[in-house]
């Protein structure tokens, strides 16, 4: 729930942990969080109200450590002043070199001037006015054991109780002790930090020899790398950049960094800011949504390719048998079920087909399906069959399945290689559709018989699977199918009438073995054949369940001689 104001602080986080954003809505008022630090207090958030006329809530930050904490989840828009100095940037700072402070002082207000103590356990002078000797006014920095600056004219203050030569401000009397500008020095425009001489220029001609530097220069900082580090530091945030109305090209650049919008000081008013505000935060929410839907799509392309390349591939060359094949998971938007099916021939021109299901829906349960698979394809090329196969299957299952509730069926044919005879092992699998050939009319479908059945794999420990042989004659057709598609209900059909389903509970009774005997033998009769059967069968099946199946369903169809 949103953490009021008075509340952030408990409700902190670490800057490495980034803050999920709550979106603004009737019950919650939208909350700014300002990023600035502006001794003179020139920037003033101006009084808003929300969409729904509540006022906007701000919080107020002087660098990214604060506000690393008050970036709570009812933190809604951040405004980043992009002239925060430098200080500010934590473990970006790079470390002072030996001998310096660890950090600059600002300007402080009315034109006072800090000084700094150099020397450890030194105190720092006091700060003294910009032209308080009457003279034309140079800002002064820190010494390290000294007074460092001058003024432009005579009797400049020394350092140490040395007294100050005209026209520069001498440093004597304390080891290591700099001496500053001389006479003349130009000064800062406005009241501002005075500058600090680099070593062996003029104006620092007077520092000792050999010691460590009196100041470093102060290279041009990254102006966006603060941006950068709050971007970082809350990623689902929208964020305004705050700069000067000369700069419009860093403000630009802002945006390109990844901002949402940019503001400029000197046009800051309520109205201005409230719709930057909203502009931003919809315009991140959008991009995060199209950066979600990216990512879906793109992981939803990289599993389809995976499972598609996980589906079998017949290996039937110099057969003359004809495969087809059809694959339907029951899991929603998925490409691989429970169920799975294979088609190899052997050197020895006997053609091997298997169908199975894995009790279960889900993405493990189309894993162990796959496993089983690919272990069946390589136990036939190794020269097993029958009961040492479906022996060696039973144990992959029982290593492989999460838990012991977890079996799996099985039917398996070896068709010989002149295409007349099979063995068929069922593996407590539905029967096999037959249609052999008949002297006149059109073949009729008939079950094999069940007579011959094992139990499924993973539910006996010494199983026993007996080989059922069957005659196939010249011409014949094959079906081998999962249970998914028998066990489909069947709306009396009424499911292509209007308004069918509507009002009216789904019928309990299911299609059955019969059922599918039925279908076939009418799609036999109008001269389907191999995937027009497969297609028309599928169809009338989903008809008649008023639509899609629940239960992943694999059908297996081998031809020969028509």
């Amino acid at each position: 729930m949103p953490v009021s104001a008075p509340l952030a602080g408990a409700a902190a986080q670490s800057a490495g942990a980034p803050a999920r954003q709550a979106a603004p809505g009737p019950g919650s008022s939208l909350t700014l969080l300002v990023i600035e630090d502006d001794p003179a207090g020139a920037l003033s958030v101006p009084r808003m109200l929300d969409a729904y006329g509540r006022p906007v809530r701000v919080r107020t930050a002087r660098n990214l450590t604060e506000a690393a904490r008050l970036l709570t989840d009812d933190v809604h828009c951040i405004l980043l002043d992009l002239a925060l100095p430098c200080e500010a940037r934590g473990d970006s700072e790079e470390a002072p070199a030996e001998g310096l402070p660890a950090e600059l002082p600002e300007a402080a207000p009315g034109g006072a001037i800090p000084g700094i103590g150099g020397v450890p356990g030194t105190a720092a002078p006091a700060a003294r006015p910009v032209g308080a000797d009457g003279a034309g006014g140079v800002s002064g920095a820190a010494g390290f054991g000294g007074a460092l600056g001058g003024s432009g004219a005579s009797g400049a203050a020394g350092a140490s109780g040395a007294s100050g030569a005209s026209g520069g401000a001498g440093a004597s009397g304390g080891a290591g002790a700099t001496a500053g500008a001389g006479a003349g020095a130009p000064s800062s425009a406005g009241a501002g930090a005075g500058a600090v001489p680099e070593p062996g220029s003029a104006a620092g001609a007077g520092a000792r020899t050999g010691s460590a530097p009196a100041s470093r220069t102060a290279s041009e900082p990254d102006e966006l790398q603060i941006l950068r580090r709050v971007l970082r530091m809350a990623p689902r945030h929208a964020v305004l950049a705050l700069t000067d109305g000369s700069d419009a090209e860093r403000a630009a650049e802002a945006v390109r960094v990844g901002a949402q919008d940019y503001l400029f000081r000197d046009e800051l008013d309520g109205r201005l800011l409230m719709r930057a505000i909203r502009y931003a935060v919809e315009r991140k929410r959008a991009d995060l949504a199209q950066r979600q839907l990216t990512e879906t799509r793109l992981r939803a392309q990289e599993n389809a390719r995976l499972e598609r390349g996980l589906l079998p591939r017949p290996l039937l060359e110099g057969s003359d048998l004809r495969f087809a094949a059809r694959y339907r998971p029951g899991r929603s938007r998925a490409l691989l079920g429970g169920d799975f099916y294979d088609t190899v021939r052997t050197p020895d021109g006997v053609v091997h087909a298997m169908i199975g299901d894995v009790c279960g829906h889900g993405p493990d349960e189309a894993a162990l399906g796959v496993e089983l698979r690919i272990a069946w394809r390589a136990l036939t090329f190794a020269g097993l069959c029958g009961e040492a196969l479906l022996s060696t299957l039973q144990k992959v299952l029982e290593n492989e399945r999460a838990s012991e509730e977890i079996f799996a069926t099985l039917c398996t044919v070896d068709i010989a290689a002149d295409g007349r005879s099979a063995g068929i092992y069922l593996a407590g699998h539905p029967s096999p559709l037959f249609a052999g050939e008949v002297a006149e009319g059109e073949p009729v479908p008939r079950l094999l018989p069940e007579d011959g059945s094992g139990p499924a794999l993973g539910l006996l420990p010494q199983a026993r699977w007996p080989r059922r042989q069957v005659l196939l004659g010249r011409s014949w057709s094959l079906m081998m199918y999962t249970d998914g598609l028998i066990e489909g209900r069947v709306d009396e059909g009424r499911a292509e009438e209007p308004g069918a389903g509507e009002g009216r509970a789904p019928s309990r009774e299911r299609l059955g073995q019969q059922g599918m005997l039925d279908i076939v033998a009418r799609r036999l009769a109008d001269g389907a054949r191999g995937e027009d059967l497969l297609d028309a069968t599928m169809d009338e099946v989903r008809g008649l369940n008023g639509g899609e199946l629940t239960d992943d369903v694999a059908v297996l169809l081998l031809e020969r001689g028509r």
